[in-house]
């Protein structure tokens, strides 16, 4: 049988039927039940009449039902569909017609959004809710009452190439649907587990995962912490679905507000070995949340946890510096990727060796590459935007934007991400930022991240966002957004006076508007949309 995820998951069913696959809570499924679950969903895709190759919104907050949903969509052969839990009636519109949608699963304290755009989406066949206390919507079946209504679909043989598609987060326009052949990523995501230190014989068939799993299991299974949501790619792709292909664990959060010390307690009730973040947005808070524990006196037991994996924001050195401090023999992963173009590069930090801010070894399929298509040249000192090879093909029915972003470069396909980067003379890359974010003032070029980089490693920071506004004189001025730490007492201009002997003159911000807490996406990620409108907004003014 081909790597698919659905055959995966039934041959890890098969081999480690009573070991539990996903836990949040008091609420505890063993691949047995995960296996029968799934196969019942799948079996109510078919009475429905969905076809194969037909869309499966899942408008849901993390939790089992939305790992069945996932998995019960790939049996029937149907391509399950992240949707952001914030998006509002037309987002939600927008994507779900996007996306060719014909089943939405969504959480019941949603349903009045569903409710409001059902009229507008005329494909949509099945609506499946999952009861969390909101209002029941009309017409709506219950996901407990799916699953008692139907028997397990029988299993079938399924090809690799059946489709995967994950959206974007919309974080540069609206969000587009990025395609996958399954073998692809199922490979891609197999061999991502030697990257993690894990020492196991990677598949390439699906009759190669019972190998896997029982060896993986001799030494001890994944038990992984997923702290962002599922509806994005680095918990579903590093946490849940690297525990779900390999016969681990995967353990969801009960808080939909991130608490770290949540995150914490779980780690030491149930023996995590792996905690998935989103850079700094959720260390510097775990970081925080162990060194309150320490000053009770009665610190975390974290003994268990032998690697920390962050993909998608930054993830500085000094927040490093103190997680590794302090928990025993761990790995410290920080991984350049995008939905895009998969993984990038790699930076790991251990107990011992420390990693320096936003400098990775990238993969032997990642260029960075000059306006001129020339590779830039290690220790030259120019900067050029990475590309890599991937298993992503296309964006949705968007051949324009397809065309852009999927390049060729000597007759191989390259993913063209928007990040910029200089490469060392060591061959290591420092990543600049994303050319989308990149601030022209006065002829210069100022990157976001390196600005917000230097602001955070204020002693009185607590998070920070850079942006250009509009200015007459440079064209755009440098402004930030940044956030303090409880009771330290600062001024913007106090910071900005302090960045001057680690930025140049004109990197520094013109203004710098102090908020009660920097607004980010509930994956970590930047709301830069909304530190522009708050910089507008304050009383900073022009320099």
């Amino acid at each position: 049988m081909d790597l698919q995820f659905a055959n995966a998951w039934e041959t890890v069913a098969d081999v480690v039927p009573e070991h539990a696959a996903i836990v949040q809570g008091e609420r505890r499924y063993n691949y047995r039940a995960f296996d029968d679950l799934s196969s019942r969903f799948a079996s109510a895709l078919g009475a429905a009449g969905v076809s194969e190759g037909s869309a499966v919104g899942l408008y849901l907050y993390n939790s089992p039902e939305y790992l069945i949903a996932q998995a019960g969509s790939f049996k029937h052969r149907a391509v399950p569909i992240n949707v952001n839990f914030r998006y509002l009636d037309d987002e939600l519109a927008y994507l779900i017609d996007n996306a060719d949608a014909e089943v939405l699963v969504f959480h019941s304290s949603l349903g009045e959004r569903v409710a409001n755009v059902r009229g507008r989406l005329p494909k949509l066949k099945l609506l499946v809710e999952v009861n969390d206390g909101g209002e029941h919507v009309d017409g709506a079946v219950t996901f407990d009452e799916l699953m008692s209504g139907h028997e397990a679909q029988v299993r079938q043989d399924r090809p690799g190439d059946d489709l995967y598609m994950l959206y974007t987060g919309g974080t540069t326009g609206m969000p587009k649907g990025v395609m996958f052949h399954q073998a692809e990523l199922v490979q891609g995501l197999y061999s991502a587990f030697a990257t993690f230190g894990l020492e196991a014989r990677m598949p390439t068939s699906t009759e190669d995962i019972e190998t896997l799993v029982l060896e993986l299991h001799v030494g001890g299974p994944v038990v992984t912490i997923a702290c962002c949501p599922l509806m994005h790619g680095t918990a579903m792709w590093l946490s849940s679905m690297r525990a779900l292909l390999s016969g681990g664990t995967a353990l969801l959060l009960s808080e939909r507000t991130f608490n770290p010390h949540e995150v914490w307690a779980l780690a030491e009730r149930e023996g995590a070995t792996e905690i998935v973040i989103v850079g700094d947005a959720f260390a510097r808070p775990l970081l925080r949340a162990l060194e309150e524990r320490e000053a009770t006196g009665s610190p975390y037991d974290t003994s268990s946890v032998r690697r920390m994996i962050s993909s998608g924001a930054i993830w500085s050195a000094e927040i490093k510096d103190g997680l590794r401090s302090r928990i025993s023999s761990v790995q410290l992963v920080d991984a350049l990727g995008s939905t895009e173009a998969g993984s990038i590069g790699v930076s790991v930090a251990t107990s011992e060796f420390g990693a320096a801010t936003a400098k990775f070894l990238f993969a032997p399929t990642t260029k960075v590459i000059n306006v001129d298509g020339t590779e830039v040249v290690p220790g030259s000192g120019e900067q050029g935007v990475l590309v890599t090879q991937n298993s992503a093909y296309g964006y949705y029915k968007d051949p324009v934007k397809s065309k852009a972003t999927f390049i060729e470069i000597d007759g191989n396909s390259y993913v063209f991400t928007g990040d910029w980067a200089s490469v060392e003379a060591d061959g290591t890359v420092t990543l600049l930022g994303r050319g989308s974010m990149c601030i022209n003032t006065a002829g210069e070029k100022v990157y976001a991240e390196e600005v917000e980089e230097a602001i955070k490693r204020h002693p009185g920071i607590d998070d920070c966002l850079v942006i250009g506004l509009p200015d007459e004189k440079y064209g755009q001025r440098v402004a930030a957004v940044a956030s303090l730490n409880s009771n330290e007492v600062t001024t913007s201009d106090e910071v900005r006076e302090w960045l001057r002997t680690s930025l140049s003159h004109y990197k520094i911000p013109k203004t710098i508007t102090l908020v009660d807490i920097v607004r980010r996406a509930p994956n970590g990620k930047a709301d830069y949309k909304w530190a522009k409108e708050t910089a507008l907004a304050s009383d900073g003014g022009r320099a």
